[in-house]
Parts: structure tokens; C-alpha cells; sequence
């Protein structure tokens, strides 16, 4: 049943992507079981990634650090965004119970509405306008707590998303698009009333419909544990390690890409590396380590797949 009996709203003036994204985590660790929590927040000049992405085939990396840009990863699945001050983020932080994707992309969608651009919600993750989106959406649920944080796409500039982004073209393929800039919009373009402040606004005044009326604190001084924040700043959590196998399967579902990289040890799969945009932010540590010994047959490999209830993926490997 439901138990959200007090809400809290939260904005931040830190353009800082680390100290950001461990701010989130933080306040869902510490979420009260009885409160709904929303987070409002901005990353300047960073390509932000999923939890299961590979950072180097994802962002152009060199590029991005050469011209004073931040990579860094989220806990969520999906896919890599870019972020600067054109950029409103937004976070829902509420108890398991009440997590509801639907509910919790009505107080987005009433606040874009109410700023006079007509949306809908389309595809997994995605909310758009006029056919091309303006904000895409990921999750993660604990046991708990769970988190629902998506981009609104305000005045972003739409050079640097091509510029430091490598979208495979099998997604473009899917998405039934060129480019990249071919599927996005900024809301500014579609209505002059719509600013980063109107849209902060805009979606804490929804979000107290919703959910109820709270005062508006800064987030600035909220303290981080110094061990979480470190995380979120370290090279092996926001890179990881390139794969160093010889092996490389490829594929596109409509739940998402996976790239599987191995070695092959003894007629086995060694040194597994599972990368994916899939929202499941779990996916990829659980499919490499259910890979990890494999035997490299088709047969085989598709067990593995479908032990973790992924029948189309197994499906793929047993016909290679």
C-alpha cells in the first residue's frame, strides 16, 4: 500500500557531475520510508553514461577531456547523455511501494504541458514532443527505495551531443532516425516560455500537486560520505577498464545493445566483460559473471542467456 505521507524538495546550485550524482545515491540510501523526495539539479560540460555502458566505445573521450568536459556514470541503466547549463535534471526518490513510472512522468509531463508544449510519453524511456524527444528517463529500484531521474532538454547545445557522443548506428537504425539531432528538440524551440527556471518551476509545482506541498531547500550543503563520493569521482568507477579480450558479440534488442568482449581460454570464455544500454542496471555484472567459464558453444553460451531470463538473447547466441 501506499505511504507517502510527507514530501521534500530539494534544489542545487553545484554544476559538479560527481558530487551530483553521489548526492542522489545518498538521499536514496537515507530515504525515509514514508516520504516522496524530488531532486533538482544541473552538470556543466559532461557526458553522463549508464551503469553498464563501455565509456570508451560510448563517448569520445579524449575529445571531451581536451575541451574541459567530465565523464561520469550513473547507478542507472540506459544510455549516454550530454549535459550542460541548457540541461534541467531531475530525480524522484520515493519508497518501493509507491514507485510508479507512470505517476512519477505525469508530474514531468504537466510541467512541460503547463509551459505550453504538448507531450507524451513514447518507447521505454523516452518522453517527446512533435515526435522528437526531449527528455529520456532511467531507474533503479532497491529494496527499499527506488529512483526514477531523467534530462529535460531546455536549451541545450545540440553540436557538442554529436560532437562527443558515438550513437551505433544500429540504434539510430531502430529509432528510425539519421542522427542524433534529428530526434532530439530543445523545448525552448517549441515554446518561448519555457526557460531552465520556468521548468524548475514548473515541475516543482507539479510534483506538489501530485504529491503534496513542501518548501524548496538547497541542496549545496548536504553532506556526502567522503567513501560514496569518492566512488562517483574515481576513474575505475566512471571508466572502467577497456576489454582486453580477442572475442566481440554484438547485438541490438528492443530492450537494448549488448556487447559481450572475452578471451578464450581452454575452449572457455575468460575475462568476460558484458556492456550494455539496457535500463537493468544490474544486467551487465550478471550476465559476465554467468558467462565467466562458459564453454564457447552456441548451445551453451544460450543457457547461460537464458538462466538470467533473457530468451531472446539466448536465442541469438545459440544460432551463432
Amino acid at each position: 500500500m501506499p505511504v507517502i505521507r510527507s514530501t521534500r524538495i530539494l534544489v542545487t546550485t553545484c554544476t559538479d557531475p560527481h558530487r551530483n550524482l553521489a548526492l542522489e545515491e545518498a538521499l536514496l540510501l537515507s530515504l525515509p520510508q514514508d516520504q516522496a523526495v524530488l531532486y533538482l539539479w544541473q552538470n556543466r560540460h559532461t557526458v553522463v553514461i549508464g551503469a553498464g555502458q563501455n565509456a570508451f566505445a560510448e563517448c569520445r573521450i579524449d575529445l571531451l577531456n581536451a575541451e574541459g568536459g567530465t565523464l561520469a556514470r550513473r547507478s542507472s541503466g540506459g544510455g549516454a547523455v550530454y549535459h550542460d547549463m541548457g540541461n534541467l535534471n531531475f530525480s524522484f526518490l520515493v519508497p518501493k511501494a509507491d514507485y510508479d513510472v507512470a505517476r512519477q512522468l505525469k508530474v514531468i509531463l504537466e510541467a512541460v504541458r503547463a509551459l505550453g508544449v504538448d507531450a507524451v510519453a513514447s518507447g521505454r524511456n523516452d518522453l517527446t514532443a512533435d515526435g522528437r524527444k526531449f527528455s529520456g528517463n532511467a531507474f533503479r529500484v532497491l529494496k527499499d527505495g527506488a529512483l526514477h531521474h531523467g534530462t529535460l532538454l531546455v536549451n541545450v547545445d545540440m553540436g557538442l551531443i554529436g560532437r562527443y557522443l558515438n550513437v551505433s548506428k544500429d540504434k539510430l537504425e531502430a529509432k528510425g532516425v539519421k542522427s542524433v539531432p534529428a530526434r532530439v528538440v530543445n523545448l525552448s524551440e517549441l515554446s518561448p516560455a519555457v526557460t531552465v527556471d520556468s521548468m524548475a518551476q514548473a515541475v516543482i509545482d507539479a510534483f506538489q500537486q501530485e504529491y503534496g506541498a513542501a518548501p524548496v531547500e538547497s541542496a549545496g550543503d548536504l553532506p556526502i560520505d567522503d567513501a560514496l563520493f569518492g566512488r562517483y569521482k574515481s576513474d575505475a568507477w566512471n571508466y572502467g577498464k577497456p576489454p582486453e579480450g580477442g572475442l566481440t558479440l554484438a547485438t541490438r534488442f528492443p530492450w537494448g545493445g549488448v556487447e559481450l568482449n572475452a578471451s578464450v581460454t581452454g575452449g572457455a570464455l575468460t575475462n568476460v566483460a558484458v556492456f550494455t544500454d539496457a535500463m537493468d542496471e544490474t544486467l551487465s555484472e550478471r550476465l559476465a559473471s554467468s558467462l565467466e567459464g562458459c564453454p564457447y558453444s552456441g548451445a551453451r553460451l544460450a543457457e547461460c542467456a537464458r538462466s538470467l531470463d533473457l530468451g531472446d538473447l539466448g536465442d541469438w547466441l545459440e544460432n551463432l
